[in-house]
């Protein structure tokens, strides 16, 4: 009986599949069904970016204007005019007059999620990155001051800041409002940098001294880590206070390797005993083979930082703490360090300092003593200017570097803004690149 109730039952089953594609045999026939009536097909949206400038206008006495609407602004992006989006004024520290950006654009692709912006009322934002890799442990007392310096004159109450070191000083502290966590973390700053003496007769890699390179390495990522967490906050001047004595990851390389030929009884020869002479005579870039790639490093360096600093409107503001250089301490080296040597480390480390901070729209302080004077001028272009932002109207993805030309509509004003930025790489979200150097 269950045998013969399955069959009958399995035969309706049957007949019911059978009337189904009967049904349907006609509309097979005229093509794959449509789940949406041409009227109704859905839209995908796709993710736009609002690239945002930070724009300084003064007038020929160097006065900020501050009444300055939407309609005086013009942006050229490769010579195509962009639709103002947003402007927000900051004046004196603080927002005025927001005009946040409309909704973006519709265009066709796929729906992709939008970044929350950080939520923060502060006008202004720094970072204070403490580059203790790079500073010598005897320079210490004058570091420190150099920070008491910027908590009294450039870090105001009210003022949102983080405070970072790159290596033993052991300072992490987030964004705050609370300017004694400032000055509890000054009183932890010690140099740790490398010396002369150190460089030469430390351990020598194939691109040059190998601890050297490894804390450029560390002082690098740690700062693109610090432009990562800014990208989170919008609509303000982001600043990084970069205090450090700059990069060179190939100094000293003649006394390097006449170190290494004399030192232990010539051990550590570079050359391996072989006839160096020989080949440098038969092919002169034998002579620095080994270490002719440490300036490509070092550039490579840079144009990561300067390019993840742009994305995230962010601005290099570089100190080096060992102000006036006279000198090199030859005490140490026995007279074994060409003072021409020495200015070329001291050139090539300024020029790197020199080289984050004009690429992003900032200045490096650099081989000078008053440093108020640097603290007074970071504290001015923080605290006065517009945040333009818009909507990119060039679609081609091959034009990954673009060329930014930001006026006015008045006459006998002086405008100041980045003048280009760079697209992120597919591999590195968020993360930009060198631009030209600001326009004044």
């Amino acid at each position: 009986m269950k045998s013969g109730r399955f069959r009958r039952f399995g035969g309706r089953i049957g007949l019911f599949v059978a009337t189904l594609v009967a049904m349907a045999a006609p509309a097979l026939a005229q093509g794959p069904p449509t789940l949406f009536p041409d009227e109704d097909q859905p839209t995908f949206r796709a993710d736009v970016t609002l690239i945002t400038n930070d724009v300084i206008v003064r007038d020929g006495e160097g006065q900020f204007i501050s009444d300055l609407t939407k309609d005086d602004f013009i942006i050229n992006e490769d010579g195509v005019r962009q639709e103002i989006a947003s402007l927000v004024l900051i004046q004196g520290g603080r927002a005025f007059n927001l005009q946040l950006p409309a909704p973006e654009p519709v265009a066709e692709g796929i729906i992709l999620p939008t970044a929350r912006p950080r939520s923060d009322t502060a006008g202004r934002v720094f970072m204070l990155y403490v580059d203790d890799l790079h500073m010598e442990a005897d320079e210490t007392p004058r570091i420190r001051d150099l920070f008491k310096r910027i908590s009294r004159n450039l870090v105001h109450e009210g003022d949102l800041f983080a405070i970072v070191s790159s290596g033993p000083s052991s300072i992490a502290i987030d964004f705050t409002y609370d300017r004694d966590l400032l000055d509890s973390a000054i009183s932890r700053i010690m140099g740790n940098g490398m010396t002369p003496t150190d460089i030469i007769r430390g351990p020598q890699g194939s691109r040059g001294p190998s601890e050297l390179f490894y804390r450029a390495n560390v002082a690098v990522s740690t700062a693109l880590d610090l432009i990562r967490a800014l990208s989170g906050v919008q609509h303000r001047r982001k600043a990084i206070v970069y205090v450090s004595a700059g990069y060179d990851l190939n100094p000293f390389e003649e006394s390097r390797f006449a170190e290494a030929n004399t030192f232990g009884g010539g051990r550590f020869r570079l050359d391996q005993y072989e006839d160096v002479e020989r080949r440098i005579r038969t092919n002169p870039f034998m002579e620095q083979s080994n270490y002719a790639f440490a300036d490509l490093d070092l550039s490579n360096q840079l144009h990561r930082l300067t390019r993840a600093a742009n994305r995230a409107n962010a601005t290099f503001y570089t100190i080096d703490p060992r102000g006036l250089i006279a000198g090199a301490d030859m005490g140490e080296l026995e007279g074994q360090l060409d003072p021409s040597q020495w200015w070329d480390y001291v050139t090539k480390t300024q020029n790197s300092l020199r080289t984050l901070a004009e690429a992003t729209g900032g200045f490096a302080t650099v081989n000078r003593n008053n440093f108020d004077e640097a603290l007074r001028r970071i504290d001015a272009e923080t605290s006065d200017y517009y945040v333009v932002g818009y909507y990119s109207n060039n679609s081609d993805p091959t034009r990954w570097r673009r060329r930014l030309e930001v006026d006015v509509t008045r006459d006998g004003l002086e405008v100041w803004s980045r003048s280009g930025y760079e697209l992120a790489e597919p591999d590195e979200p968020g993360v930009p690149s060198n631009p030209p150097p600001p326009s004044r």
